[in-house]
């Protein structure tokens, strides 16, 4: 065996056959193997490239999966729409069976170095989407995650907040990573049961993982396009597999003492109205926003209703100053505070940022609204972008806020959703806050009526008939205001990017 310095470092050279061919080889002490030198160099980086490497003999295999299209040279070029990546195996035959364990040794050491996930609890939604959840993992996961040397264990939720449950309850020490194989239902479950758990500080730094499987997956969606990748279950699953950690911000979303937490959103207004009421149109996937989308804008609805804010650094020329809210914890009316206050100390979980609004300024935006949306990603569905601008970690939430606006101008705005152009739309104001309350009204024209209140797919409170009809309990109740409060990167999930 050869080994040469290079940049400081060793380099192990040799004399091997890949794939049955005799080539000359490199292996980089920064995980890069390299052969075929001169105008047909190739390159294979171990971090970005490689799933897993086994050893035998005079033999190594070494597990990739690789993007395409595919290059000749290090580095791969972009598919439209997003990188897309497919499997590759490849055979290095070694002159001896002690270069083999050499090389294998440098291999496995520098695969060791990257810290990915050994063993994940993975929770899969098999309601989710066009219920293909069990075949995609099946088909798509699990030859990754075995090509990896990952070990999993896997639960099928049975019924709605089941992951809740399991995520309050879980032994979390013996795993590395919760993954979520499902729209963003599933993921908003496990960090809402994480933070209601006694060591939640602990626990919510546990890293989480989503695969899309939903209809909607805002998160997943996210995530992979901010590193240029496809929104795609591969895609999805090598970014666990690598490890890389993104810290995400959470939002406390209170009324008096209820509390939800989100990582996604909170809607009012014809985004509420489309996303929860085209429910019965799920077996069309992701389509039916669209449809029902267009049956609403053509029977638009609009609602009374007020909006305060502490607005974000540049910022504070949006809507009218106001007064600091006073404390009416008897009527509902949260408190200027830290959400929770005293309970801090009684209460079991997670109960807000520790941050005071007290001596903030507070602006307002009176309605009739058209639609109130709160983000906290770009992305709420694989094609629809409401926040642009929005940050995983930047301790902000993003707000566009309709009034007023033609049928016409609606529509255009609709066909811009796709890329967040809406935005530029005159009829919206766009802005970051760092609270922001909501005290929702009723229909215009139709005074009996109220409207849905949507955090992460979840009606939390609902001021129609059907929430008195049904007789089922929402978590808030509509017409109080009702609060978020964001804290930075509470919680962590695994991305693309490094």
């Amino acid at each position: 065996m050869a080994a040469k310095e290079e940049n400081g470092s060793k380099t192990l050279s040799a004399q091997v056959r890949l794939n049955r061919a005799a080539v000359d080889a490199d292996l980089a002490a920064d995980g890069t193997l390299r052969w075929g030198f001169g105008r047909g160099e190739h390159c294979l980086n171990l971090e970005s490239e490689v799933l897993g490497i086994d050893q035998e003999g005079g033999s190594i295999k070494i597990r990739a999966f690789l993007e395409v299209p595919e290059g000749g040279f290090c580095g791969t070029g972009g598919a439209a729409g997003g990188r897309r990546r497919v499997r590759r195996d490849y055979l290095l035959e070694m002159p001896t069976q002690e270069e083999a364990l050499r090389w294998s040794s440098r291999l496995k050491n520098f695969m060791d170095s990257l810290c990915r996930p050994k063993k994940l609890f993975i929770v899969i939604n098999p309601f989710a989407g066009k219920k293909c959840a069990r075949t995609i993992f099946q088909t798509e996961i699990k030859p990754l995650l075995e090509a990896a040397d990952i070990l999993y264990t896997i639960v099928e939720t049975t019924h709605q907040n089941h992951a809740y449950e399991m995520a309050k309850s879980l032994d979390l020490p013996q795993y590395d990573a919760i993954v979520c194989v499902s729209g963003d239902g599933v993921l908003v479950e496990v960090v809402n049961g994480l933070l209601k758990r006694e060591d939640w500080a602990t626990v919510i730094k546990i890293p989480l993982g989503v695969i899309p499987a939903g209809t909607g997956n805002g998160m997943v969606k996210s995530l992979l396009d901010s590193a240029g990748d496809l929104c795609s279950t591969s895609n999805a699953t090598f970014a666990i597999i690598r490890g890389h950690i993104q810290s995400l911000d959470v939002a406390t979303i209170s009324q008096g003492e209820k509390r939800f937490f989100s990582v996604l959103s909170l809607i009012w207004g014809l985004p509420a109205d489309v996303d929860i009421q085209s429910e019965k149109l799920r077996w069309l996937g992701s389509t039916r926003l669209d449809i029902y989308a267009l049956l609403r804008i053509m029977n638009l609805r609009k609602y009374h209703g007020n909006v305060q804010f502490i607005p974000a650094p540049g910022y504070e020329t949006y809507g009218e100053p106001m007064k600091q809210v006073d404390d009416h914890k008897d009527d509902g009316e949260l408190s200027k505070h830290n959400p929770g206050g005293e309970n801090k100390v009684k209460s079991c979980g997670y109960q807000g940022p520790e941050i005071s609004l007290e001596g903030l300024e507070w602006r307002t935006v009176g309605g009739p609204f058209i639609s109130v949306c709160i983000n906290n990603v770009p992305f709420s569905a694989e094609n629809y972008v409401p926040a642009p601008e929005a940050k995983f970690s930047d301790g902000y939430l993003d707000v566009s806020i309709v009034k007023e606006c033609p049928i016409s101008a609606l529509l255009g705005m609709m066909l811009n959703m796709s890329d967040g152009s809406y935005v530029k739309s005159p009829y919206v104001m766009y802005l970051k806050v760092k609270a922001f309350r909501l005290e929702p009204g009723n229909q215009v024209r139709n005074p009996t009526k109220g409207g849905i209140i949507d955090s992460d797919g979840e009606v939390i409170a609902r001021g129609d008939e059907s929430a008195e009809s049904s007789g089922k309990g929402y978590l808030m109740d509509y017409g109080p205001p009702i609060q978020m409060t964001v804290e930075q990167g509470l919680a962590a999930i695994f991305s693309p990017i490094a």
